[in-house]
């Protein structure tokens, strides 16, 4: 299935805030070094702290709830998207 401009603007503008969120917990993160179905904590080494804190990074720039019981979910950063992307579109 291909995505309509707008859906393909939508998917780059939620990749765009998980990097600009991932870089203010960690700068030293490459985006484009990281591999979208491995452990994302493992490839940025983040502790559960700094895990936290981007979560809730997330959750103040999206504006979407993130709730603890569903932290297990966001194992790689292409988990990350499709829960985000659900989160976003629910809310329209």
């Amino acid at each position: 299935m291909i995505a309509s401009d707008g859906d393909a603007m939508d998917e780059q503008a939620i990749r765009d805030m998980i990097f600009r969120t991932l870089r203010a917990i960690a700068p030293e993160v490459d985006p484009a070094a990281l591999v979208p179905d491995q452990p994302l904590r493992d490839q940025v080494d983040l502790d559960s702290m700094d895990w936290l804190n981007f979560l809730v990074g997330l959750h103040q720039a999206l504006k979407v709830d993130i709730p603890e019981s569903d932290y297990q979910k966001l194992y790689t950063l292409d988990h990350l998207m499709a829960y985000l992307r659900d989160r976003l579109s629910s809310r329209a």
